[in-house]
């Protein structure tokens, strides 16, 4: 608690000369002024000695009424400090291969459906992040612009299915496109991860143009390289049903580490879906939002508390005065 005007308190200090005046009042009014033999007729009575004893109430009642009407004057404030958090959020673009390679069960359940899942944990642990989703396979689309609406964005992640486009592996078109979603972003930091199982062999623009581009715009780009080592179990269909060979993993490793040293990204490889899992978390960790704290003030008037003192003081010392003191017999 503090006063916003203390210099107000210095009139407390007229209490001591109205309290010493009272005292000398009393003293004085209690001096003998005649002298007898024998003083039990006015010796006071039990009912008396309370009332003598009550008479110094009411002036009491009027100190503590003007101590406090002086303290509420001085205006007494208590303060606290409140924090008010904003976030400095990252703009990031989530580009999946969509391609039917994404079909081998290396992972669990398969890559893509492994992709999808821990995309959107991923996505859950930013709140303050606008993200977006960009799928490629022999082409590329936005999924889902940048955007802070979770729910949405969850739900179309889920809608993401192999076979939503041409088939093939365009992962310069598909960076590309992630690139265009940022590239006007008034956020001091853009990223892109790209998530893909092959090796590129289809789009209009290669890997490594693409690459300087976001380059140019200031993009960072994480690139993951998603499948087991050696072969993995991919679903064939047969004339006699689906049926579970070996397929050999290729994954070009050194364009996707071209691509992220480009651009000042990471390049990971995941093989299985703890593996995964442990790289989105790497990314969580490097790409943390800068969060800014301002502090502020609220302040709480308490005048009226001692101005409610002061008000029932003086009630009291009227109730003393006037009708208690007076009928005591």
């Amino acid at each position: 608690m503090f006063f916003e005007y203390p210099e107000l308190l210095f009139l407390e200090f007229i209490l001591l000369p109205l309290a010493a005046l009272y005292i000398w009042r009393e003293m004085k009014g209690s001096s003998p002024t005649l002298t007898v033999s024998n003083i039990s007729p006015w010796l006071a009575s039990s009912s008396g000695r309370i009332k003598k004893r009550m008479r110094h109430l009411p002036f009491i009642f009027r100190m503590i009424a003007l101590a406090s009407i002086i303290l509420a004057m001085a205006r007494p404030r208590s303060s606290s400090e409140l924090e008010t958090t904003d976030t400095e959020g990252i703009d990031i673009v989530l580009a999946l291969d969509v391609s039917t390679s994404m079909l081998a069960r290396d992972f669990n359940p398969d890559r893509i459906n492994a992709s999808k899942d821990i995309a959107i944990e991923f996505v859950s642990q930013r709140p303050s992040d606008r993200m977006g989703v960009v799928v490629f396979a022999g082409e590329s689309f936005t999924q889902s612009p940048l955007t802070t609406d979770r729910a949405t964005l969850i739900n179309l992640i889920k809608e993401i299915e192999v076979g939503l486009i041409e088939d093939g592996t365009a992962i310069g078109n598909g960076l590309a496109t992630a690139v265009s979603r940022l590239k006007d972003s008034p956020a001091k930091s853009r990223v892109v991860i790209l998530l893909t199982d092959g090796v590129n062999n289809r789009g209009e623009i290669a890997p490594e143009m693409a690459a300087e581009i976001a380059k140019t715009y200031g993009v960072r780009v994480y690139t993951i390289g998603v499948g087991a080592q050696g072969t993995a179990p991919y679903p064939v269909m047969t004339p006699f049903g689906v049926e579970i060979q070996q397929v050999e993993v290729e994954i070009d490793e050194d364009l996707l580490k071209t691509i992220a040293e480009t651009t000042g990204g990471t390049y990971f490889r995941a093989t299985d879906n703890t593996k995964l899992l442990e790289i989105y978390g790497e990314i969580n960790k490097m790409e943390k939002s800068k969060v800014l704290v301002d502090s502020f003030p609220v302040y709480k008037e308490l005048f009226m508390d001692y101005a409610l003192v002061a008000l029932i003081a003086l009630m009291l010392e009227i109730l003393f005065r006037f009708f208690i003191i007076r009928r005591i017999p």
